[in-house]
């Protein structure tokens, strides 16, 4: 994503001194599935994970959690990894204005010697946060870091997530198939936020579409009143609005009802496009479209992640933090040992950047590696192989459509490749 929960796309933030888990607890700064005597600490692959569960983003950990535990699960029950189960620990980085808490999150996963480091979701965070891992050797995948500076960052950074060249694209275009002719947009000042508008100006403008507002106005990620706001989007007199926020949204979405500006024609991303229905009036939003890159997931996968998360209702980044984990132990499998060097240099073959046999399981994909064979790791999230960005070659983002109870659901999807810098 991006950076601090739509795009058409979460106790987060670890303090130095308490650094809270994904279970909601503790002084250790991560909770750990699978043994942890020493012996197989030291030898096993170790997959350390940073995600939001404190913050404005704290509604993406619990898919991600599911995505996570799931993957584990599904390599031990294949065997583990070179001989090993897999180990895992669970870190909360809040979101992008807890720099401190991104930190210790990052420390807390280093402490473990993971052989890599699954996250962070939010662009904010991985900028506050990636240089501490990637500068140790240890590969980091974000699954929902959508800035378009990300790409070709650093060589052990990659994401499984398109990035916001992608989705903004997509979402400029349903803007302007829907007619649209002036566009006003609400966007926080933050790296996720800025970084996508920009794209989705682009892209309407192209179109014919006149931005009234927002193509040069911000506002601080720490507002709470938006009554300025709004009276200025108001006086723009627009068709439809575009709101690129995370838990800023809901002030927003009611500011805009309150004064007499029609939510039934907003747009959101992958940051802000959630369930609504216990947050505001029903019908406020429905008729509303929003954009969350990564296919989503079917009936069977759904059923699988709530064997890990039994409440789960969202699903955001849960098929990408799943792949993350996937990719990295076929990589180690690949390479022979679980050292992080060995898991970020083969990332790039076992998702299929040289071609090689499609595999869809890891214990398939496994098999086809011990005979000797390239492969192509078919991911869950519809993304293709790793490109010299170290991004998603290719990716599918979904439009979804908000219902009378102002929950998205899901409309299709649109296809596009991911340029190169």
């Amino acid at each position: 994503m991006t950076s601090n929960k739509t795009i058409m796309m979460t106790c987060t933030a670890a303090v130095a001194a308490a650094v809270m888990v994904l279970a909601g607890c503790g002084s250790s700064g991560g909770s750990s599935t699978g043994s942890t005597d020493s012996k197989s600490e030291s030898q096993a692959f170790y997959a350390a994970a940073m995600f939001p569960q404190t913050g404005s983003l704290a509604y993406l950990g619990p898919p991600e959690e599911a995505g996570f535990k799931l993957a584990i699960a599904d390599i031990n029950e294949a065997g583990g990894v070179n001989g090993a189960d897999a180990q895992s620990s669970i870190a909360d980085t809040s979101d992008g204005d807890h720099a401190d808490q991104n930190s210790a999150a990052a420390q807390s996963a280093l402490s473990k010697n993971p052989s890599v480091v699954i996250g962070p979701p939010s662009s904010s965070v991985v900028k506050n946060s990636y240089k501490q891992v990637t500068s140790a050797g240890v590969p980091m995948i974000s699954q929902g870091a959508t800035s378009t500076a990300f790409s070709g960052l650093d060589k052990n950074f990659f994401r499984v997530i398109p990035p916001d060249t992608v989705q903004g694209a997509v979402l400029g275009q349903v803007i302007a198939q829907d007619g649209v002719k002036n566009l006003a947009i609400a966007v926080f000042n933050d790296e996720y936020g800025t970084s996508l508008r920009d794209v989705v100006v682009k892209t309407v403008e192209s179109a014919g579409v006149n931005v009234v507002y927002g193509e040069k106005d911000t506002f601080d990620p720490a507002e709470t009143n938006f009554s300025s706001i709004v009276t200025a989007i108001k006086a723009s007199n627009p068709d439809a609005v575009l709101v690129i926020a995370f838990d800023q949204s809901k002030s927003i979405f009611k500011e805009l009802a309150s004064q007499g500006v029609d939510t039934h024609k907003l747009y959101m991303t992958d940051g802000n496009t959630a369930d609504y229905s216990k947050d505001l009036d029903a019908g406020l939003l429905e008729g509303s479209k929003g954009t969350i890159p990564g296919a989503h997931p079917g009936e069977d996968f759904q059923a699988r992640l709530k064997t890990q998360v039994k409440d789960l209702k969202d699903y955001t980044y849960a098929a990408e933090t799943y792949d993350a984990v996937i990719l990295s132990a076929l990589a180690a499998t690949k390479g022979g040992d679980n050292k992080p060097a060995t898991v970020s240099a083969n990332l790039m073959a076992v998702s299929g950047a040289n071609g090689g046999e499609e595999c869809s399981t890891y214990k398939d994909c496994v098999a086809a590696l011990k005979a000797g064979k390239d492969i192509k790791y078919k991911a869950q999230s519809g993304i293709g192989s790793f490109n010299d960005d170290h991004d998603p070659a290719t990716a599918s983002i979904g439009v979804y459509k908000f219902d009378g109870s102002n929950k998205p659901n899901f409309d299709h999807a649109q296809e596009g490749a991911v340029p190169t810098k």
